[in-house]
């Protein structure tokens, strides 16, 4: 479990099955921002319980953002290629009553540092797309660098968007937490 401000981030609790479930699948105001121009998957509470919930009670490439006491999100971490230690974090903050108060923010320097402190790689990245202006500012606020912009790739509801990668180093993210000698957020 690791703590910052009001954001805890933690393995999902067995009771919190169903209640996980809903807002990814049923009630997904999430997905308007969420990279929308993939459909998303549907799966079964058996199939949830079995994959991403499973991910999610191990906390390993997966793990809970709790906020005073209520789930809200979760953040994850996947290989884009693990041969060359390519590492990406991803988060989901499910309702607009989340959003805007920096909780993203926060969940992210915690997962951020764990990773570092887990997994031997020299650089972190996050993809979003222009259509998603709160997670481009949050990613610049945490430190993280534009590395990447191809443009006019994400058509949705008519419109093109752009695609964008982001990424920090290990040495520039250490360099960052060292300033004031604990976490923290630099925007």
């Amino acid at each position: 479990m690791f703590t910052f401000s009001d954001i805890c981030l933690r393995p999902a609790k067995a009771e919190e099955r169903d209640h996980l479930w809903h807002f990814i699948y049923v009630e997904n105001e999430w997905k308007v921002h969420d990279a929308p121009y993939f459909p998303l998957e549907h799966q079964s509470k058996f199939q949830f319980r079995r994959h991403l919930f499973k991910r999610l009670r191990e906390a390993k490439t997966a793990i809970v953002i709790d906020y005073h006491g209520e789930a809200i999100g979760y953040l994850s971490c996947y290989w884009e290629d693990q041969s060359t230690r390519w590492l990406e974090v991803g988060i989901t903050i499910f309702t607009s009553a989340h959003w805007g108060k920096q909780l993203g923010r926060k969940a992210l320097t915690l997962w951020i540092s764990h990773l570092f402190e887990h997994y031997d790689v020299e650089r972190i990245g996050l993809t979003t797309w222009s259509g998603n202006p709160r997670m481009m500012k949050c990613a610049m606020a945490l430190g993280m660098q534009e590395e990447g912009r191809i443009r006019k790739v994400r058509f949705h509801q008519g419109q093109y968007y752009d695609s964008l990668r982001y990424g920090v180093l290990r040495d520039e993210w250490q360099a960052l937490r060292k300033k004031d000698g604990k976490l923290r957020c630099v925007g």
